[in-house]
């Protein structure tokens, strides 16, 4: 039966698994408590990809008073073999822990319901589903990539008041203030792909790195079909540095996309339908690659594709208190618009807050 106390040491474990944020990729964001009589006396958070696992550097730090204790943590322990840690069952199992709390269940398949078999064989007494949203949206990049096999895709775009991210002649820096930018560098961090169109090299000739965020670079996408992409542009220059990935199609010079490849540029090749680059083969693509959470920060035309598809996840926009007064300005999303408003995306679970003189507007695209 789970009580109040129950509730306090898996809020624990959640605060726990947000430390790993923007590091574990491909795998989850865990936290876990051990808890001996009212009292915790271990726990840990999952650092990064085959590094150890929550249950186990909490197992480590309550040492010999794990016995008798009760495990909580925010996904099931994982059981399955072929991958780079042991698995966590065992541990447990061999622990003496006599009860385990998780708040979900796994959703890769591999696992899914048969870590928490495995630990009611062993005679430990299970309980989950506590706090289980909270812990399937903190971990809303794993749950899609187990659920679809594709990258979970968040689209950001700094705008006017009327719509508008760039004036006429492409001058866009800069429409949000000093913080929104600052977030920016943070989700770039969480991310592991960050996507342009070739419109915004050349009109920015951007880096799209890290600033002031520690982390690792995300790999570095460019939507580019005629492949335009100067062999000059930063992008290029740097591309043996940071990985650079150009998207184009059969209508690009092959010249030069050998001569991308030479500076360490990836080039592939994507079938277009009708005059647009299919967003959901570009996320086929990118899945290949290993991204499971990709940044948009399109111009307009990027926008409109990805909306377009269905396929983005959450939607992070900032308005800037201003007004560009002209259609000529750049749209924050461009290309054909849909024929109904029944047909038009809405955001859920929105929020709304001030970042310094911007708006900051924040949704989910439900499917």
């Amino acid at each position: 039966m789970l009580n109040d106390s129950d509730l306090l040491y898996m809020k624990r474990a959640l605060r726990l698994a947000k430390k790993g944020r923007g590091r574990t990729a491909p795998n989850p964001m865990v936290g876990a408590v051990v808890v001996l009589q009212g009292k915790i006396v271990g726990e840990g958070y999952h650092h990064a990809a085959g590094k150890a696992h929550a249950e186990i550097l909490a197992l480590e730090a309550a040492g010999p008073l794990v016995k008798g204790a009760t495990l909580y943590t925010t996904l099931e322990p994982c059981c399955h073999i072929k991958k780079r840690t042991p698995p966590c069952t065992e541990a447990l199992i061999k622990s003496g822990v006599v009860r385990v709390v998780s708040a979900m269940k796994d959703p890769n398949p591999r696992v899914s319901g048969k870590g928490f078999k495995q630990l009611k064989d062993a005679g430990i007494q299970v309980e989950q589903g506590l706090l289980r949203e909270a812990a399937e949206f903190l971990n809303e990049v794993f749950m899609k990539n187990m659920e679809t096999g594709q990258p979970f895709v968040t689209l950001k775009a700094a705008m006017t008041l009327d719509g508008r991210i760039a004036t006429a002649s492409g001058e866009s820096k800069w429409i949000s203030g000093e913080r929104a930018r600052l977030e920016v560098d943070r989700l770039r961090a969480e991310a592991d792909g960050v996507l342009v169109g070739i419109g915004t090299v050349l009109a920015d000739d951007p880096m799209l790195r890290l600033r002031k965020t520690k982390g690792k670079n995300p790999i570095r996408v460019v939507l580019d079909p005629h492949l335009k992409i100067p062999l000059s542009s930063r992008l290029v220059e740097t591309a043996r540095e940071t990985p650079t990935v150009i998207l184009t199609t059969e209508a690009a010079a092959p010249l030069q996309g050998k001569a991308l490849e030479r500076k360490g540029v990836l080039v592939r090749k994507i079938a277009l339908q009708g005059k647009e680059m299919p967003f959901k083969v570009i996320l086929h693509d990118l899945a290949k690659q290993g991204i499971t959470h990709l940044l948009v920060e399109g111009g307009g035309g990027v926008n409109g594709i990805a909306l377009r598809s269905g396929c983005v996840d959450r939607v992070i926009f900032y308005i800037s208190p201003r007004f560009l007064c002209g259609a000529d300005a750049k749209g924050v999303v461009t290309g054909t618009a849909l024929p109904s408003l029944a047909l038009a995306p809405t955001l859920k679970n929105m929020t709304v807050r001030r970042m310094g003189n911007d708006i900051r507007i924040e949704g989910r695209l439900g499917k």
